[in-house]
């Protein structure tokens, strides 16, 4: 949806970050009165320890839950090694990059086992090459650990290169208008984004969000070539 449409207070209300005015939050028919496990959490800022290191960030939440030092260290590098930082093991988070501290901050949310992801715009922060590359990663992430991920996003390529289902939200006040089935297989390959039902829930998307005539058909042509240069070069780590 468009910026101030409520994206990321509903993201919050749903892990307990916020309270709702009206209604519940139901996850597997419980009610969300405050944050938990169950709901793993990753924002656009790097919210990440600065005096721990990668692997003792992936720990805190595991010890917080009262996981032994040990069982918690060896649980940890293997979300780390998920992520593809196992030689960042012992690094603090000031000596990565933007990307690899949005990994860091994903094998932090997962190592919880929570059985929800909610990502809020975790990689509107970074650059072009870089987003796309976490794009792939996310994909590749998401293929081992097989949980349902709710990832809030105001990029329309994005929704569609991600998503199997987008929910698109009114103007504020915010509200639900439609949701989109992204008919685009998996796994995804960037050669996929031109094809013409790709294209076509794109411009859905467009005419849902933006009023006609601001030139984001253009823009979203030039972002769908972006995909295809950069994706080919990816090759996330197990």
């Amino acid at each position: 949806g468009p910026s101030g449409c409520g994206k990321s207070t509903l993201i919050r209300t749903l892990a307990g970050l916020e309270s709702a005015t009206s209604g519940e939050v139901l996850l597997e028919g419980a009610a969300v009165s405050g944050p938990g496990p169950d709901r793993g959490m990753v924002f656009q800022g790097y919210t990440l320890f600065p005096w721990l290191t990668v692997k003792k960030n992936v720990m805190f939440g595991l010890r917080n839950q009262g996981v032994s030092a040990v069982e918690a260290e060896s649980e940890a590098l293997e979300w780390i090694n998920l992520v593809g930082l196992e030689k960042f093991a012992e690094v603090y988070p000031d000596q990565l990059s933007g990307g690899m501290k949005q990994r860091v901050a994903i094998a932090r949310a997962l190592s919880a086992k929570p059985r929800i992801l909610l990502m809020d715009e975790p990689f509107g922060a970074l650059d072009a090459q870089t987003r796309s590359k976490m794009q792939a990663y996310l994909l590749e992430i998401w293929r081992h650990i097989d949980i349902t991920i709710l990832f809030i996003t105001h990029d329309l390529d994005e929704a569609i290169y991600l998503a199997d289902r987008i929910l698109v939200l009114d103007a504020h006040p915010g509200r639900v208008s439609e949701l989109i089935e992204v008919p685009v297989s998996r796994p995804r390959a960037p050669e996929q984004l031109l094809r013409p039902e790709f294209l076509a829930a794109r411009q859905r998307l467009d005419e849902l969000i933006h009023p006609p005539g601001q030139g984001d058909e253009e823009v979203g042509k030039l972002n769908m070539l972006r995909f295809a240069n950069v994706g080919e070069e990816v090759q996330p780590q197990n």
